[in-house]
């Protein structure tokens, strides 16, 4: 089964693996174009590019599937065509060119969180359970038949990233064998059914804290964009980036957005209750644990003055 690969992030890179050790005729690998990363703004090419270089597979790198793209997809010959987190549009015009369509790898029980960032806005959202599907590409944002699920737990403790990490291992399982179904005439993908919701792209704005909500929905929002795009909060004119967070059983009498160096760790309160901090990012510097950090911040304070906002 000839098959082009098409993905971009860290996230797709199990998949990619998954089926070329499954014995796919991987021809071809998509992907966006190298883009300047860190402070130097170096050129660095995505590790699904990294990943195809290593495998020494042909690289097609694009961030639009404009019409010359499209003529080098057909002059592959494609039984199937597999997408995971590529990060561009397909048209119509390169839809119709596999055999089978292309197959995509979503990270959502579908029609549940259909959009850019799913894992994120299941975990803000507080699901229990969330998921991947295969389904058929089209026109539609995630709106294609599905071919197979698989379920994961979401764990109290779960960041978005952590969440993501599992999902792409787990899914990457479900992409083989669907196109392995396909390639045996056995695969059926049916039309969607349930509650539609979406899961757009998440900003920098959408990832501030607001600490007058309640301590679950701050941790479900701190966990849930964590790493990217990353909890952040003012203190004073300075932006801080905070990291995955916990809950205080214990009443602690802390105003919202006040900090508190306990036993537990670093304490802020919220609309209800406090949460423990994990890390902590002040603006221009490097990512340290909260009980370091808040230390030095604190010590020439009275507790309760060092308030975020």
């Amino acid at each position: 089964m000839r098959v082009l690969f098409a993905g971009t992030p860290a996230v797709a890179v199990p998949s990619l693996d998954a089926l070329v050790a499954a014995g796919f005729d991987v021809v071809a690998v998509l992907t966006r174009e190298d883009a300047p990363l860190g402070r130097k703004r170096t050129m660095t090419p995505s590790p699904v590019s990294a990943r195809a270089a290593e495998l020494d597979l042909p690289i097609i790198r694009a961030n639009r599937i404009d019409s010359p793209v499209t003529e080098q997809i057909a002059a592959l010959n494609l039984d199937a065509a597999a997408i995971v987190a590529y990060g561009g549009l397909v048209p119509q015009a390169a839809l119709d060119l596999p055999t089978h369509g292309w197959i995509n790898l979503h990270f959502s029980l579908l029609p549940a969180w259909r959009g850019a960032a799913p894992v994120q806005h299941a975990v803000i959202a507080g699901d229990e359970l969330t998921g991947a599907s295969t389904f058929r590409l089209e026109a539609g944002l995630d709106t294609g038949p599905v071919f197979g699920t698989m379920t994961e737990a979401v764990r109290p403790s779960d960041t978005g990233g952590d969440l993501l990490e599992r999902l792409a291992h787990s899914g990457a399982v479900l992409l083989v064998q669907t196109l392995s179904a396909v390639a045996a005439g056995r695969a059926e993908a049916v039309p969607q059914r349930g509650d539609i919701s979406l899961a757009p792209k998440l900003t920098i704005d959408d990832a501030r804290v607001d600490w007058t909500q309640p301590a679950l929905a701050v941790r479900r929002l701190i966990n849930g964009v964590t790493p990217e795009p990353g909890a952040w909060t003012q203190l004073g004119n300075q932006r801080v980036k905070v990291g995955p967070v916990s809950l205080v059983d214990s009443a602690t009498g802390l105003s919202p957005g006040t900090l508190s160096l306990e036993v537990q760790g670093v304490l802020v309160g919220t609309g209800s209750g406090a949460i423990v901090l994990g890390d902590v990012q002040p603006a221009g510097k490097k990512l340290m644990r909260a009980q370091d950090w808040a230390r030095g911040a604190l010590q020439p304070l009275q507790q309760g003055e060092l308030v975020f906002s």
